[in-house]
């Protein structure tokens, strides 16, 4: 095999270097902090002090389950995570003293608990909280009442941050489909102003617009009038996008171009804050009346020469009904139109849960592998730490759970930083316990400093993160009379152990992303396929948006599997060369599918329909021929009369009355031969034939 580029030194230093923008919201922070806190104040205050570290400890538990999202979803994610925890925090106190018993919980609970990657992150949080409160409650093992109280303290913890999560249902009821349109249409704007892009990049906003279709269409979405309003700009925010892909296709005049585009951004903009405030969109009308004017300057000036006049009236009209829309979404606002309901396109709708479970029980699946690791090695760390009598030995288990992943690089990351964290968390605790009183109510304030700074920098740099909650947990241990010093040397131990145990695990049994990674990136070549297949079905604009839909998803997870690639050992530097090579140009062709759709009702203006929807099926087919040589491992297999046909249509339309949208197609049908040619041409200088490590 050849050898790789990889430095585990350059890896260690970027993961302990790297630090990204927080993105939790203080209200968010704020919320937890009290979920935390109060009840802990309150049970001093009242002289049960007991009582508040229960109802503490389960609200500490499930606080990263309150994500961003409808209140619907939010409120089944942290109801699901409360009584996971409750449960887990039972079956620990009724047999943890049994060693026998506890392990087979502790491996059934690993194994099931890992599984639950398949369903996402904010599910699989589920799992790992339940994991977490098993082997703590299983070291202090306790009579069937005083288990059954226990675990309802920590249930209702869940139940409190939950409460906290939800307080402003009733008076915000649709603000976080509100704040993800928000960010979709600020993002619309600022793709409005870049006058130019690189091909290579992926497709703006794509993320923003899966994110907002899940919050938006999803199970668990709000239902009402203003919902409707919120479909309709979805779906408008997805043909502004195209038309704006489309235009910085066209090559028109580089002074109407940028002109007109700067107005939409404003109009954009104006959008954005109207949907973050709920307000009127007075100013994005008004923004709106300068486009219209602009529009008829380009219309007076005989601005359709190079084909924008039709994009501009496109867009024009989309703004506007964004404008329209915009003053409808939210609960202020009211529906005055009526409108088809829009569903959750296909590729992001869930199927049922049980056949998603069943299809991962295979060695073959990356949740399989990771449930069955989780499940050995959490059985094993608690076995160790009771076999060697460690003190505070549930910590062991406990940052086994939280740092074993699916992939080598977030274990190993996760590992590093949380035992740098926590020395750095000995240190820290260390200096604020000596300078701060020695009263409950100080060590109660600086606990509440130390867990809003781990809610606000744990996305941020997980390190950092790790050393305040070091602190927290040390002080609210210390409640219950554990002797802070000695609590954070015993976790200093415990956390070096586990995570040894966790990346030990991983390399016993891995699953290497070099194994999948060209299957990912065919999965992305099929989804162009077929949404370039839909396309050459005029008029079907539901497939035209369920394949689009399709086709960001699988770029989404190929992107997300030469990222994993790249952090690991071993990978050859070939494979990820070719990896990089198509997924740019598989961007490329992107662009210009894209381009196709939003030119489609151009293009219907022309002759010779029935050949230029067979030019498209027979791109679609060439491209899905290079998927499957791909997943394969062999040469690549170019259509030889793409080009051909190509040129043949060019002939067909050449007389067009229309000669500026006949210029375009030969521009879109020129650059969708080039790009399926150059990813036939990327495959075979891969040298296929050299061989390569793959899953045993």
């Amino acid at each position: 095999m050849p050898s790789s580029d990889y430095s585990l030194r350059a890896h260690a230093i970027e993961s302990l270097t790297q630090v990204k923008r927080p993105d939790v919201p203080w209200r968010v922070v704020i919320r937890n902090t009290a979920a935390v806190v109060l009840p802990l104040g309150i049970g001093l205050a009242m002289g049960y002090p007991e009582i508040g570290l229960g109802v503490a400890a389960g609200a500490l538990d499930t606080m990263f389950s309150d994500q961003p999202g409808p209140y619907r979803q939010r409120m089944r994610q942290l109801l699901l995570a409360s009584l996971a925890a409750g449960i887990a925090s039972l079956v620990g106190f009724l047999i943890g003293g049994a060693l026998l018993p506890i392990l087979l919980a502790t491996a059934a609970c690993g194994f099931f608990g890992g599984l639950l990657v398949v369903f996402g992150t904010d599910t699989a949080r589920v799992g790992m909280t339940s994991m977490i409160l098993l082997v703590i409650t299983a070291s202090t093992p306790t009579s069937f009442e005083h288990a059954v109280g226990g675990a309802a303290l920590i249930f209702a913890g869940g139940l409190l941050l939950t409460t906290f999560s939800l307080a402003a249902w009733p008076l915000q009821r649709y603000w976080p489909e509100r704040l993800a349109l928000t960010n979709v249409y600020a993002g619309l704007a600022a793709l409005a102003r870049q006058q130019a892009h690189d091909d290579a990049e992926v497709p703006a906003l794509t993320e923003a617009m899966t994110t907002l279709q899940r919050n938006l269409l999803g199970r668990h979405r709000a239902h009402g009038r203003a919902m409707e309003a919120f479909g309709v700009l979805l779906e408008l925010a997805e043909r502004i996008r195209l038309e704006l892909t489309a235009m910085a296709e066209l090559h028109a005049n580089p002074a109407i171009h940028a002109m007109f585009r700067d107005d939409a951004a404003r109009v954009l903009a104006a959008i954005a804050d109207a949907l973050e405030q709920g307000d009127s969109p007075e100013q994005a009308d008004r923004a709106l009346q300068t486009l219209r004017a602009s529009e008829r300057a380009v219309l007076d000036g005989g601005g359709n020469a190079d084909g924008l006049a039709g994009h501009i009236h496109a867009l024009a009209g989309q703004l506007a009904a964004a404008v329209r829309n915009a003053d409808w979404a939210g609960s202020r606002g009211e529906l005055r139109a009526s409108a088809a309901e829009t569903r959750l396109p296909k590729s992001l709708r869930s199927s049922s849960a049980w056949a998603t479970l069943r299809a991962n029980l295979t060695p073959r699946s990356v949740a399989f592998r990771h449930a069955v690791r989780m499940a050995v090695c959490l059985s094993a760390a608690l076995w160790i730490s009771r076999l060697l009598h460690l003190p505070h030995g549930y910590w062991l288990p406990m940052t086994a759970a939280i740092v074993l992943r699916p992939d080598f690089a977030a274990t190993f990351n996760f590992g590093l930083l949380r035992v740098l964290g926590t020395v750095l968390g000995l240190v820290l605790t260390t200096v604020l316990l000596h300078i701060t009183p020695d009263e409950p109510w100080a060590h109660l304030a600086l606990m509440a400093v130390l867990c809003m700074a781990f809610r606000y920098l744990a996305s941020a740099h997980y390190g950092i993160a790790v050393a305040a909650l070091t602190g927290t947990v040390v002080i609210l241990l210390s409640f219950e009379g554990v002797n802070p010093g000695l609590a954070v040397s015993d976790r200093v131990l415990n956390t070096a152990l586990g995570c040894s145990m966790a990346l030990l695990a991983y390399v016993a049994w891995p699953t290497w992303e070099r194994g999948r990674a060209r299957a990912a990136l065919a999965v992305m070549l099929d989804a162009y396929a077929d949404y370039l297949r839909a396309l050459a079905q005029p008029g079907q604009t539901v497939a035209h948006r369920d394949t689009r839909t399709a086709a960001r998803t699988a770029r989404t997870n190929a992107q997300a599997s030469i990222d994993r690639m790249r952090t690991e050992p071993a990978t050859p530097p070939e494979l990820l060369a070719l990896a990089r090579a198509l997924f740019a140009n598989g961007n490329r062709l992107a662009r210009t599918a894209m381009t196709l759709e939003a030119t489609l009702d151009d293009i219907a203006t022309l002759p010779a329909q029935d050949q230029i929807s067979r030019f498209v099926r027979h791109a679609a087919d060439a491209l899905q021929t290079i998927a499957g040589d791909l997943r394969a491992q062999r040469t690549a297999t170019a259509s030889p009369d793409l080009r051909a046909r190509q040129r043949e249509l060019i002939g067909l339309t050449r007389d067009a009355e229309n000669p500026a949208t006949a210029e375009l197609l030969v521009r879109i049908c020129d650059r969708l031969v080039d790009n399926i040619d150059t990813l036939a041409y990327v495959m075979n200088r891969s040298h296929p034939g050299t061989p390569e490590t793959t899953d045993p």
